[in-house]
């Protein structure tokens, strides 16, 4: 990375303020200043790169009917929906940006600083307009002097190219703070993503009304839209050949660690789409039974088994989640298929109670049942009955986890909606969640047989709810025992 000129970046100011003021300078930096002279050059001698005729980007139509449906729900008041801002990992450099699912949700764009406002128009409907920065300044010097002007990070779209990508007017977001300050009437922010919109925000908001606006969004994605549905197949798709790519380098992973098998499976989520959507678990042997395992720093041995949890992310923010527990040198032992084929049995249940009029409870209830009936019948739970078991909550030593959560944007998707909407919901078409039961033995746990003992299983797929049951959009992978051992033969030569 360049350290000859990055210096740091200006308060945001009005674009008139802006030409005004200097950059300021980093500390350090080589050149002690620009001479009038460079600073006289810098600013001519440059094509017009403006672009016209731009198309509408893919999801423009959705996110259109996504806002409709949100100004209805909360006629007559200003909406403000913030992308966020660069968070700082270690002194000048920052964490890669990823827009908030909510700004994401209902513009389509992914750009840092973004924000959205609805102004409503009357007594109902509103007027969108997407606030942004635009293209960098020339006159100043910010173009080439500022640490996030386009000469140092990339050429960002200017705000007519905006609108005809998102079908949304655009604005200077530089303006907004000033805009929001002055503003009356009620009016509803999504928190937690940009601290100056809620500064100027502070006097004309609630947190009980806030909070409503942030739950209305998480329930209006439990059911998905066609494009929507789209990308997690687009998701689940790249993931099942990034799984491939693990097969096939696994003799390369034992020779080094875990992490191996973690910047293999990254290298296709970056060529296929945007990022991997969470930290992979690439846990081998007894990691295994770390349900949340993303050091991935372990040793990959031959007879252990690889719980490998990973998913895509694609470029329009939408994630696979996808969990596959291989055997390392091929072929389960015994004791590893006898656990494995409880595990799939279980999924197998729990699948079957994915359909529209079916609780979200239902498929959980499902699957540990069948892994308590195991426990019972491999003697870990003494002579209690099933039924009993399962009143008491006793499977869950060696289950741990829910058997499955909502899947879109973010991983759990819908994460704040209401408990009547979620758990205790009812399925119907166009609901995407994951199945995923497991059962893990941790290696120093004295309750069962030795032998069982640093074994985790996992095996999770991504469902879509149709009219007349399920898809499962991860087909692509094997499940079956029998079916992974001859895949991953096939897979190596």
């Amino acid at each position: 990375m360049s350290e000859e000129l990055i210096p740091e970046t200006p308060e945001q100011e009005t674009e008139e303020n802006e030409a005004a003021e200097p950059i300021k300078q980093r500390k350090n930096g080589l050149y002690p200043g620009v001479s009038d002279e460079l600073a006289e050059n810098m600013k001519s001698g440059w094509a017009d790169t403006e672009l016209h005729g731009l198309e509408p980007i893919a999801q423009a139509e959705h996110t259109a009917a996504r806002r409709a449906a949100l100004s209805a729900r909360f006629p007559g008041e200003r909406l403000v929906i913030p992308a966020g801002n660069l968070k700082t990992r270690s002194n000048d450099t920052e964490y890669a940006f990823r827009a908030s699912t909510e700004y994401a949700y209902l513009t389509g764009d992914q750009t840092q600083d973004g924000v959205l406002v609805l102004e409503p128009t009357g007594d109902s409907g509103h007027q969108a307009t997407i606030y942004l920065l635009p293209r960098s300044n020339r006159e100043n010097g910010e173009f080439w002097l500022d640490g996030q002007g386009e000469l140092w990070v990339g050429r960002r779209h200017s705000l007519a190219e905006a609108e005809q990508r998102l079908g949304i007017p655009a604005k200077d977001v530089r303006e907004i703070a000033a805009a929001l300050t002055e503003a009356t009437g009620p009016v509803r922010n999504v928190r937690g993503h940009d601290a100056a919109i809620e500064a100027a925000l502070t006097d004309k908001v609630t947190a009980e009304r806030d909070e409503e606006l942030r739950v209305h969004l998480s329930e209006a994605r439990l059911v998905k839209d066609a494009f929507e549905i789209a990308e997690l197949q687009k998701a689940c798709d790249a993931t099942a050949r990034g799984f491939e790519d693990v097969v096939r380098s696994l003799d390369k992973a034992e020779a080094t660690s875990e992490r191996f098998i973690e910047g293999t499976f990254f290298l296709r989520a970056r060529i296929e789409g945007n990022d991997i959507g969470y930290g992979s678990i690439c846990a081998a042997g007894p990691h295994a039974t770390t349900l949340h395992w993303v050091r991935n720093d372990g040793a990959v041995r031959s007879g252990d088994l690889l719980l490998l949890d990973a998913g895509v992310e694609t470029n329009e923010l939408y994630t696979a989640d996808v969990t596959r527990t291989l055997p390392i040198n091929g072929t389960f032992s015994p004791l590893q298929r006898k656990i494995y084929d409880a595990v799939y049995e279980a999924q197998e249940a729990g699948i079957a109670a994915v359909k529209p009029g079916a609780t979200f409870r239902d498929f959980h209830d499902a699957s540990q049942r069948v892994l308590a009936e195991k426990l019972v019948e491999w003697g870990l739970l003494g002579d209690l009955s099933v039924d009993k078991v399962l009143e008491l909550g006793l499977q869950r030593r060696w289950t741990l986890h829910g058997t499955g959560h909502m899947l879109g944007m973010d991983v759990h998707d819908c994460a704040v909606a209401r408990t009547e909407a979620y758990v205790d919901g009812i399925l119907e078409p166009g609901v995407c969640l994951t199945v995923e039961p497991g059962l893990y033995f941790q290696a120093d746990d004295l309750s069962v047989p030795e032998e069982y003992r640093g074994i985790g299983i996992r095996i999770e797929d991504d469902l879509l709810v149709t009219e007349d049951g399920n898809r499962n959009l991860s087909d692509q992978l094997p499940r079956r025992a029998d079916e992974v051992e001859a895949w991953m033969a096939q897979l190596k030569g």
